[in-house]
């Protein structure tokens, strides 16, 4: 669903009553793969868009100037329905950057299949495994479109194999591409299906682009033999149809409804992923991907309902993709858009959602349950399919569908819309855990509200964003996944939110502590006439073991400071503890005694004594001996075997002790180590540097420890610097 550039207009989307006859195909690759251009083509071939990707009002389906790709970026998917083989196709376009790592989540939510684009001339890198990955963590039905085959350096046997080799034995060519020519003068001029052994002719002399009935041409005709036969063997050993392989077993000719009908079987069940060559540039392959996609990728009846929870938290069972059953649907993304305001796009997975019907939002978490703002009931507005930067309107969405809904103020990315009389939630995809902080600030004061307000919005509509208000630091702190994920989030503040903000470095909450006994005098008293303050303490201090907090002892004797003045004295050394000693960071892990004091018959008070104790340990750390502490983190790096020496290496400069190491199915390491929270501000950015880009982490707070003495004088000096 893309940004609009204005409001709705006519023309209608195409519909479906019956589940069956609807796909929703996700686009996923790595950037650069040709995902945007496929989706284009393909929608072009379907007569959705002209060539250029135009629709009727002009606009475009694709994003390709530098401000557009920002743009599509920020919004994370992009829809667009198409009409093939009687049925209705919904595109699904994913971003390829890592740090959209909750978008691509959201996408394989919103699917029933995937269209894994890759290009010929690139091999697997780090990036494809890890989308590879998630789709199969998905459970996710795959086919693979592989673009750039019309270069004259694209090795489509070769690289189709590197494909089996680091993805999977069911990678398996479902057509073959023909070439002629040599080096640099090589043409791709055909295709041949392997299936059903036609060829598709795209030479120079073919009476159209696409023709077929040609014979197979004579250089290829017994390789397409041989790939024809590995891809029946793979059809019948991942569909079990006994009676297909039967009459393949006795060489006879086999019907080629049921071979199509065990071919999308097998891709449903997820062990056979067919390859399609093509080339959406130049178009050879378009309108055979356009054919074989209702073939081969299943429909929403045939994939499970999420799983599902009532109210009271228990599974919710028997639950299908039926347009008749009870109401449920769940918000892959929200947009505030300027022209129409409050937009949605949801998938419903059971029953249908109509205009202007009153229905149940449940919030995606636990905790949100019995909120209001979370737990309420909406009426759904106007409904639409997103195609491109448009909306068209839609007069329903049965279940299978997907479509944008206006005017859900209360919902965010993640909930659940489900009947006013059945509320239900759906268990929500995860979503990744932003670990790039970076500060923010207002760049005019008159823009703190807007601010707040601003970046409350952007979290309801991307559950990969956290802001946190900081009391200590006084630091507003945005949570991302990575550099392109801040960028985004910094470009739709100042673009549709009108704020002007200004970033820095997020200053990490240290502690202070005593390294040796100390006593301190905490005297006030004030007798000006009238009314006064008296209250005077004298305390030790005395250091404690880490995470141990303050233990307050009492030894007056003799009555020097009342019985009710003394839980006084230690709620005033409390208060001083968090205010902090010398730097100004708070102390932590102290025992403190009292042992003597004064008071006075009129003038002492609650409030007096409590002065009293925080004078009394600010002196004792003005005069004692104190050392800083910094937070410490254990990370959890899960990363390829062949970049553990790089990561355990660079987390040793980072002042980190590797406690651990053990090996990960799958060729990984999981690193385990204690880190300085202060050498981990950047480590979501650096990682994929040092790993390129093959691994993750994950941190837990661990203790508080000395900081290093070169570093504990350098703070010191800032805060003296700063008075």
């Amino acid at each position: 669903m893309a940004d609009k550039s204005g409001p709705a207009t006519t023309g209608r989307a195409p519909e479906a009553d019956r589940p069956a006859d609807i796909r929703n195909v996700v686009l996923v690759g790595p950037s650069g793969a040709g995902k945007t251009t496929l989706m284009e083509a393909l929608l072009h071939a379907a007569g959705a868009t002209d060539r250029r990707g135009r629709v009727e009002d002009g606009t475009t389906v694709g994003d390709h100037d530098e401000a557009a790709v920002r743009q599509k970026r920020s919004v994370g998917l992009s829809t667009a329905p198409l009409s093939a083989g009687g049925l209705k196709i919904t595109l699904v376009d994913t971003p390829g950057y890592a740090d959209f790592l909750g978008e691509l989540r959201a996408g394989l939510r919103a699917a029933d299949a995937a269209l894994f684009t890759l290009s010929a001339l690139d091999g697997v890198d780090p990036r494809t495994r890890l989308l590879w990955e998630e789709c199969a963590a998905a459970g996710m039905p795959r086919a693979v479109a592989l673009t750039r085959v019309d270069h004259p350096r694209a090795d489509v046997a070769a690289t189709v194999e590197a494909f089996r080799s680091e993805l999977g034995a069911g990678v398996t060519p479902a057509y073959l591409p023909v070439y002629t020519g040599e080096g640099d003068d090589r043409t791709l001029t055909g295709l041949v299906g392997l299936l059903s052994r036609r060829y598709f002719d795209y030479g120079p002399d073919a009476p159209r682009p696409g023709a077929v009935g040609g014979p197979i041409p004579g250089h290829v005709a017994e390789r397409a033999e041989e790939l024809r036969n590995g891809l029946i063997e793979e059809v019948i050993q991942e569909s079990e149809d006994e009676v297909l392989m039967e009459a393949y077993m006795e060489g006879g000719e086999l019907d080629p409804d049921r071979l199509v009908a065990s071919l999308e079987t097998a891709v449903a069940r997820g062990g056979l992923h067919p390859v399609l060559p093509v080339s959406p540039v130049h178009g050879p392959g378009v309108a055979e991907l356009l054919e074989e996609l209702p073939k081969s990728t299943p429909s929403p009846v045939e994939r499970p309902v999420p799983e599902t929870e009532d109210p009271s938290g228990r599974p919710v069972e028997g639950l299908e993709c039926d347009p008749g059953g009870p109401l449920l649907a769940q918000v892959l993304q929200t947009v505030s858009d300027p022209y129409v305001g409050h937009v949605s796009l949801v998938r419903v997975f059971s029953g249908t959602l109509r205009p202007d019907e009153s229905v149940h939002v449940s919030g995606r978490s636990p905790e949100d349950r019995g909120r209001p703002d979370r737990d309420a009931e909406e009426r759904v507005g106007a409904l639409s399919v997103p195609m491109g930067r448009r909306l068209l309107p839609a007069g329903k969405a049965v279940a299978g569908d997907i479509c944008a809904v206006a005017k859900l103020s209360a919902a965010e990315t993640g909930d659940t819309l489900s009947g006013r009389d059945r509320p239900m939630t759906v268990r929500p995809w995860s979503f990744p855990e932003p670990l790039l902080p970076v500060a923010l600030r207002a760049a005019a004061k008159s823009d703190e509200d807007r601010l707040a307000q601003a970046v409350a919005k952007l979290s309801a509509e991307d559950a990969s964003l956290k802001v946190e208000v900081n009391a200590e630091t006084r630091q507003m702190v945005l949570w991302c996944t990575g550099e392109a994920h801040l960028d985004v989030a910094l470009d739709r503040l100042r673009s549709r939110y009108g704020v002007e903000v200004e970033t820095g470095e997020v200053r990490i909450p240290l502690r202070e502590t005593f390294t040796v006994p100390a006593q301190g005098l905490g005297r006030n008293v004030k007798q000006s006439g009238g009314h006064g303050e008296y209250g005077i303490c004298r305390i030790t201090v005395e250091p404690l073991p880490s995470g141990a907090g303050l233990e307050f002892v009492d030894k007056i004797v003799g009555g020097v400071v009342p019985r009710q003045f003394i839980p006084s004295v230690e709620k005033g050394v409390r208060a001083q503890m968090e205010s902090g000693g010398r730097t100004g960071f708070p102390l932590v892990d102290l025992r403190v005694t009292l042992y003597d004091g004064k008071a006075h018959s009129v003038d002492s008070s609650d409030m007096a004594f409590q002065k009293a104790g925080r004078l009394a340990l600010r002196d004792a750390a003005e005069h004692g001996d104190t050392a800083m502490l910094e937070p410490v983190d254990e990370l959890s790096v899960l990363v390829d075997d062949a970049y553990v020496g790089a990561v355990m290496s660079d987390l040793a400069a980072r002042r980190g002790r590797v406690v651990g190491t053990e090996p990960v199915e799958g060729g990984r390491t999981l690193v385990k180590a204690e880190v300085p929270e202060l050498e981990t501000v950047r480590y979501a950015v650096d990682l994929r540097s040092v790993a390129h880009g093959t691994g993750s982490f994950s941190r837990r707070y661990l203790r508080h420890e000395p900081l290093p003495a070169n570093l504990a004088r350098k703070f010191r000096e800032e805060v003296a610097a700063e008075g």
